[in-house]
């Protein structure tokens, strides 16, 4: 298909770097309070699994403390997010460092959402097929309820993607991502600030 081998690289260029561009100033702004409230660098740096499940380095702001309790176990995401940081994740401010992972050529806009590399071992054979195209910034599962579906939910969106992948169904997920982020849908389940851990039964 021409749109997978060659459109969707090209969009990403296009539309990535307009991006960046355009929210340079939220970026700098963002990123100058981090620096300031975290005396350090404003970034998250974590492995995860990209196309064909070759890792690499996704870059985000950085939302969390770094708290431990007395064994020097990090402590549960609801107790290390901030005030700050829960703002940041509600208006997904703090996927805007991607867009150089999309300009570098490891994430694509729109994908399956990229996710732990302790995951790859628990994943059915039909799971892995989540890797079969970049991941990306936003996805299908992102605009059908984002980190409130369960994980079941979330990879049969994440493989229907990958079998329907087409330019309107990006633009259309590209669309329907940007209010989704002005109304602050779907940023946790319940119970968890982010997202439960998936332990390859749920």
């Amino acid at each position: 298909m021409i749109y997978k081998a060659f459109g969707k690289r090209l969009l990403d260029l296009i539309l990535a770097s307009s991006m960046a561009i355009i929210l340079f100033p939220l970026f700098f702004i963002v990123a100058a309070i981090l620096i300031f409230y975290h005396q350090g660098s404003p970034f998250f740096y974590q492995s995860r699994p990209g196309y064909k499940g070759v890792v690499f380095q996704i870059i985000k702001f950085k939302t969390m403390l770094d708290l431990r309790d007395q064994n020097g176990m990090v402590l549960p995401d609801e107790k290390r997010v901030f005030g700050l940081g829960k703002l940041i994740r509600k208006f997904s401010l703090d996927e805007i460092p991607q867009l150089f992972n999309v300009i570098r050529g490891d994430m694509s806009l729109v994908g399956p959402r990229p996710l732990l590399v302790e995951y790859l071992e628990l994943y059915t054979e039909e799971q892995h097929k989540r890797h079969l195209v970049k991941p990306g910034v936003t996805g299908w599962a992102q605009i059908n309820g984002r980190n409130t579906i369960s994980w079941r939910q979330k990879f049969n969106y994440d493989i229907w993607y990958v079998q329907n992948c087409s330019l309107a169904l990006d633009l259309k997920i590209l669309v329907v991502t940007f209010w989704n982020v002005i109304l602050g849908k779907g940023v946790s389940q319940q119970g968890h600030v982010t997202v439960g851990k998936f332990d390859g039964t749920n």
